[in-house]
């Protein structure tokens, strides 16, 4: 189950990090809620997640997974571009997560 809390967290990290842009520097109230509320949650299931888990796993995969959400959401929201180069990284950071979960330990 700390896995299942994990993603959903950081996925949530990804919600908040594009509510943080969209906010406009906390000029814009609903995106600046939806910040607030992503990051309360996102935190909550990254410190429930780690009850099981080691720590350099856990933070690891829940950065892993917001980083690569976010990048997917500025590329399909935003338009940000995606070329060959970046696309690789991802790559990089998603075997880096499944490495981890196969190798990371925990429950």
């Amino acid at each position: 189950m700390a896995w299942v809390y994990l993603v959903v967290a950081g996925l949530l990290e990804a919600v908040w990090a594009a509510a943080l842009e969209a906010s406009r520097g906390f000029s814009r109230l609903v995106p600046s809620i939806v910040f607030v509320v992503a990051l309360v949650l996102s935190m909550l299931g990254l410190a429930i997640a780690l009850r099981d888990l080691p720590l350099g796993t856990g933070y690891a995969v829940w950065v892993g997974i917001g980083a690569v959400g976010t990048v997917i959401y500025g590329v399909v929201a935003l338009q940000e571009p995606l070329g060959v180069a970046r696309m690789a990284c991802l790559l990089a950071i998603v075997a880096g997560v499944v490495g981890l979960r196969l190798v990371g330990g925990g429950h």
